[in-house]
């Protein structure tokens, strides 16, 4: 019998408690759309959930969410100063909320973490990944996900789905987006075995992938 496509299978809902999953990739690879989706399954299923976004997540990491994806007027931040906002984001967020959800058993559902730092300010900014790497580890202190799924869509795709109102990082150019897609990408390709990340289809309609979603965590928590 096939599942429907917006419920997962039984043998998923065992496999996701007490895991840290992170929904990542392009603006407009449909991440929202499938997190949204995704987040009312699991609850569904009866799945005790913590939901948390970057930057952001905390009362520290909103303020710091404002300063980062505002249009600033007064002057440019500078890169290092952007990449180290988002770690220190991250650092609030993994020891005020992570960190303990994951105690408690919890699933919890990242909508970016870490694998945007490098795709973004790393692939696309041009900052060394041995100084993202360090900077990670004073900020998570060993908060990792069990799996990161990166959604992946061709550039003219991604463009057609982005809001008009872009954000400071939407609004960045269709070539420095290009390098974007490319972090990602080498951050599958460093990993042959799918063990940390997870690359979704994400070009085809909702449900399609959806499906696909289920399919990668199959195979990689299902035994």
């Amino acid at each position: 019998m096939t599942t429907p496509p917006h419920e997962l299978p039984d043998a998923q809902i065992s496999a996701l408690r007490g895991k840290f999953l992170v929904f990542d990739g392009p603006d407009g690879s449909g991440k929202s759309t499938q997190l949204a989706m995704f987040l009312k399954a699991v609850r569904s299923a009866g799945i005790e959930v913590t939901e948390v976004r970057e930057p952001g997540g905390t009362e520290v990491g909103e303020k710091i969410r404002d300063a980062l994806l505002d249009h600033l007027d007064r002057e440019t931040m500078s890169l290092r100063c952007e990449m180290l906002l988002y770690m220190a984001s991250r650092a609030q967020l993994c020891e005020q909320v992570i960190a303990p959800a994951l105690t408690q058993g919890k699933l919890v559902i990242a909508d970016r973490f870490v694998s945007s730092t490098y795709a973004y300010q790393g692939t696309a900014g041009g900052i060394p990944i041995s100084e993202i790497d360090e900077a990670a580890k004073i900020a998570m202190q060993g908060t990792e996900p069990d799996a990161t799924l990166i959604f992946d869509v061709d550039q003219d795709t991604a463009a057609s789905r982005l809001n008009p109102l872009l954000d400071r990082m939407e609004a960045k150019g269709a070539a420095f987006h290009a390098k974007v897609r490319q972090g990602y990408q080498d951050l599958i390709a460093s990993d042959p075995d799918q063990q940390r990340y997870l690359r979704v289809d994400a070009a085809g309609k909702p449900d399609c992938v959806f499906g696909n979603i289920l399919d990668v965590l199959t195979q990689r928590f299902v035994r």
